[in-house]
């Protein structure tokens, strides 16, 4: 198998954790975005989205990170995405939830307008507006992360055992990291992405993303404190 990705990639570092924790045989492909090789061939005929992980076992080829997750987990028969119906049921809301409500409002609303060149708007007036209401949103989604999902009693997402949603949910919410986030408002999550980070691949995985937070360290952000 091979896994065509980035290691600074927001989706495809949960990707990259779950096969090192788990010891998949799985080999990387890197994918240079920031040289723009997702829009170059060969890749933007392996993936004609333009974007990172792509898992490729002999003639099959997955896309986006979630599907990808869970097609590792079935193949392998991991315990992390459990069997029984109501325990995966609840596995895969959560990661629809980080995906369809959380993310959009958090990652391409408020933190990459900040981060990434193409995602500037037309104005400065629309820009600072589109950061302020990422903010305001992705500050109610975390108060639900915090409230509903993790609560005062659950070890992670989906219960007292590490699952996918929590590999995919970690992942994606460290990305505010790079523009300084501290979650100390909201102490559930905070315990929680402790627990994840505890993963013996933590840093090896995600060294080449915390050279990135490295990098903008001095850079002026909005962040949630």
């Amino acid at each position: 198998m091979k896994l065509y990705m980035h290691p600074v990639s927001m989706t495809s570092r949960p990707v990259r954790l779950f096969i090192a924790e788990k010891g998949l045989d799985v080999d990387e492909q890197v994918v240079d975005l920031f040289a723009g090789a997702h829009y170059q061939e060969p890749f933007n005929s392996i993936n004609p989205n333009r974007m990172v992980p792509v898992l490729e076992d002999g003639d099959f080829r997955l896309t986006e990170s979630s599907a990808i997750l869970k097609y590792l987990a079935d193949k392998f028969d991991l315990p992390e995405y459990p069997k029984d119906l109501r325990q995966r049921a609840r596995v895969n809301e959560v990661m629809d939830w980080f995906n369809s409500n959380f993310y959009r409002d958090y990652a391409y609303g408020f933190i990459y307008p900040q981060v990434f060149p193409h995602h500037k708007r037309p104005t400065d007036e629309i820009h600072a507006a589109t950061i302020q209401w990422g903010k305001a949103n992705a500050e109610k989604w975390l108060q639900i992360l915090n409230d509903y999902w993790i609560g005062p009693d659950r070890q992670y997402l989906a219960g007292d055992s590490i699952t996918i949603a929590d590999y995919f949910g970690a992942c994606l919410l460290t990305l505010g990291e790079v523009v300084r986030c501290d979650f100390s408002r909201y102490p559930n999550v905070a315990r929680w992405l402790a627990n994840v980070k505890k993963l013996k691949t933590w840093p090896k995985v995600n060294e080449a993303f915390y050279g990135l937070v490295e990098q903008v360290k001095d850079q002026p952000f909005e962040a949630i404190r």
